[in-house]
């Protein structure tokens, strides 16, 4: 029985150590570069030679050198800290600003930029204002570029005039950087609140980057499309106040959505499509607010946009052809 127990104390000795180990180094290469990273590599495994050598001597003194070590490489990741002043690249270079008065919101850096490819464009930072009395509609636009379990998630919400304007939560790449998912997952980016016209931000996605964009109705009645409209608006005053990190697991453009929708429904559930973001229509149906007609099937062709908006003519209203062919669109 003794021998039985200290092979299970070594077991968990060595899976603590390794474990913590895999973790920081993986965070010393998201993290550091050249001599740094090596540095950081020889020092974790001296760590865990050490610890391996106390272990032998004494239990204690094995998981007191691990404290050790867990606790430096913890208190260097904790001065990694999120920043507003990076070189950011182009598309992200601004989040978008927001001010409130009474019934009004005007929103400072709207992107409506003119795409020539996926990667050029002539770029317009705008400022415009937006009557909450006024808001008429509120759309969820999926975009899915490779497997169709995952999508990127944007809302758009429109107007009695016909205007539309789409919130994107995002990473915000610095310039030559590109999005990975292990990086999500150690403090790599930073996260951005983009406001864009339709035009700029769909149209990006179903005519230059090829993506499969669709577009359901979300039924809410006016105080709930203005209390999803403001959690917006408080989340883009936070990140202005305070920068914030993107992780690929609890603050992507699904989560965060989630997070201001319980602005609406305070015991919103948690559910496997926030992750697999790609059913999230099946999710919002889940809720009973996702508009449209017919099957799930039915309303999946309907909300297809990509094939609509590549035929839409120069100098169209995009936002109003995007939406001609959907039952009850408007």
């Amino acid at each position: 029985m003794k021998r039985t127990f200290r092979i299970f104390g070594v077991s968990v000795f060595a899976a603590v150590a390794l474990l913590g180990a895999a973790w920081a180094a993986t965070a010393f290469s998201v993290q550091l570069d050249g001599i740094a990273r090596l540095a950081g590599w020889s020092a974790l495994l001296g760590a865990l030679i050490a610890a391996g050598l106390a272990r032998i001597r004494s239990r204690r003194a094995g998981w007191a050198v691990l404290a050790l070590a867990a606790l430096g490489v913890g208190g260097w990741y904790q001065t990694i800290t999120p920043r507003q002043d990076r070189d950011w690249d182009f598309d992200v270079r601004h989040g978008v600003r927001a001010e409130v008065t009474g019934d009004t919101v005007t929103l400072r850096d709207l992107r409506d930029f003119d795409w020539a490819s996926e990667n050029a464009a002539k770029e317009r930072w705008t400022t415009a204002s937006y009557d909450l009395d006024r808001l008429q509609s509120v759309d969820m636009l999926t975009s899915v570029w490779d497997s169709p379990d995952i999508a990127h998630l944007l809302v758009s919400f429109g107007f009695e005039d016909g205007e539309h304007v789409v919130f994107s939560v995002e990473i915000r790449r610095e310039v030559g950087e590109t999005f990975n998912e292990i990086g999500g997952f150690f403090r790599q980016f930073e996260l951005v609140l983009i406001a864009a016209t339709e035009e700029d931000i769909v149209k990006l996605r179903t005519n230059h980057r090829g993506e499969q964009v669709s577009l359901y109705p979300i039924e809410l009645d006016a105080a709930q499309r203005r209390t999803l409209f403001m959690s917006y608006v408080a989340l883009a005053q936070r990140l202005e106040r305070d920068p914030a990190f993107y992780n690929t697991l609890t603050a992507n453009c699904t989560t965060v959505v989630y997070q201001l929708a319980q602005a609406i429904t305070p015991d919103l559930p948690m559910d496997w499509r926030l992750v697999m973001s790609g059913h999230l229509p099946d999710y919002v149906e889940s809720l009973g607010v996702l508009g449209g007609e017919g099957s799930m099937e039915a309303r999946r062709r309907a909300a297809l946009i990509t094939p609509r908006a590549r035929v839409v003519e120069a100098g169209a209203d995009f936002s109003a052809a995007i939406r001609l062919m959907r039952p009850g669109g408007n």
